[in-house]
């Protein structure tokens, strides 16, 4: 059997979704011990120490299915955020909540809008579907808010809007999401992918929760990987209109978020100060590898996430495996239309300062 003839086209047309490099891939290929990843924006500070304590009390009942509802999840962000709980939905990841919305409102004949340079994920769950991508050029890696509104049309039902955006660290001001949003068509979804908005302190920074009330169509997605630190256990959520989230709920599993993520999540929530930590760390880490990027005289766009991307002004594929020689990984994005860049995570003092000297070596031999 030709299982290629009988796959759903638009899934023919794609490629696997490449991940950071795992250290224990590199260990086994280089035989090195030493190694720093700064691949996947992870966080450098792992999740709150408290989660330790309660582990072998959460791994007593894990011979039982988890609560498919997330009920005490949802109580606990319906609390600090502010929102109902019938605009939740829980995830294995915001990856699964953004793949939710795809299933629900995109067949062959829609189209979804994306930023040039846009997380690959948009386009990933777009394709599968049958359903057409259209991309937007960014202007000076930043999306073109009016450029995506004029490329809507009837046959529009997402719009995927990352802010700030990965892997260029790049965002949407307040004031430009509000006239966007006024303008975009009902019949439209704006899904707006805040997964590093724990970092961003600039006020101009549009909180996007604060606007659901004034726009039924918008989504706003997020997740527990970054500022929580629980990457690995892939938990995230979206918030919506109820009925985007009853209509999200209807082909979610049954128990699409294992009970260790859930109960992760909860204690993750009781410890703010670890997070507050966490960005200060960022906030220091940022400053420290701008600073040595630009000291090697290699050009930044300018970031607000917890990744840093830089023009190398040359093919990155070289740079990137010359750094896994000294066992530093980071993350081409040739993929992301970006061949001449490579993208840093924030690590700790110790791990930007390992990348930075590293990088001087492999560029100034």
């Amino acid at each position: 059997m030709d299982f290629f003839k009988s796959a759903n086209t638009g899934v023919l047309n794609l490629a696997p979704y490449q991940p950071g490099k795992p250290v224990e891939e590199l260990e086994r290929e280089l035989g090195l011990k030493q190694i720093v990843k700064l691949a996947s924006n992870e966080n450098p500070l792992g999740p709150t120490p408290q989660l330790q304590v309660h582990l072998g009390e959460i791994l007593k009942d894990c011979a039982r299915y988890p609560d498919g509802s997330a009920f005490q999840l949802k109580q606990k962000l319906s609390e600090q955020l502010g929102v109902a709980t019938d605009c939740l939905t829980v995830g294995n990841g915001s990856n699964d909540v953004l793949e939710l919305l795809a299933r629900v409102f995109l067949k062959p004949g829609h189209n979804t809008v994306v930023s040039q340079h846009a997380f690959v994920v948009y386009g990933l769950v777009t394709q599968s579907l049958g359903a057409t991508l259209r991309e937007v050029p960014c202007v000076d890696y930043q999306q073109d808010l009016d450029a995506t509104l004029a490329m809507i049309d009837d046959q529009t039902r997402i719009v995927f809007i990352a802010n700030p955006n990965n892997p260029t660290g790049t965002w949407v001001r307040g004031d430009a999401l509000e006239r966007f949003l006024k303008a975009v068509p009902a019949t439209t979804l704006v899904v707006l992918d805040e997964a590093y908005v724990e970092y961003v302190d600039d006020p101009a920074y549009p909180n996007g929760l604060g606007l659901l009330d004034q726009f039924s169509n918008l989504v706003v997605t997020r997740t527990f990987s970054k500022a929580y630190g629980l990457a690995a256990l892939r938990l995230g959520y979206a918030v919506s209109h109820p009925d985007v989230a009853d209509l999200m709920n209807r082909i979610r599993q049954p128990f699409n978020v294992n009970s260790m993520a859930l109960a992760a999540g909860l204690i993750a929530l009781e410890d703010p100060g670890h997070v507050a930590q966490g960005v200060a760390v960022n906030r220091q880490g940022l400053q420290v590898l701008n600073a040595g990027l630009a000291d090697l005289s290699l050009a930044v766009i300018p970031s607000v996430g917890n990744f840093v991307c830089f023009d190398l002004g040359q093919d990155a594929l070289p740079i990137y495996q010359a750094l896994l020689m000294q066992g530093v990984i980071v993350r081409p994005i040739g993929v992301y239309g970006l061949p001449q860049h490579l993208r840093v995570s924030v690590g700790t003092p110790e791990e930007n300062r390992v990348f930075l000297d590293a990088l001087g070596r492999v560029l100034i031999p």
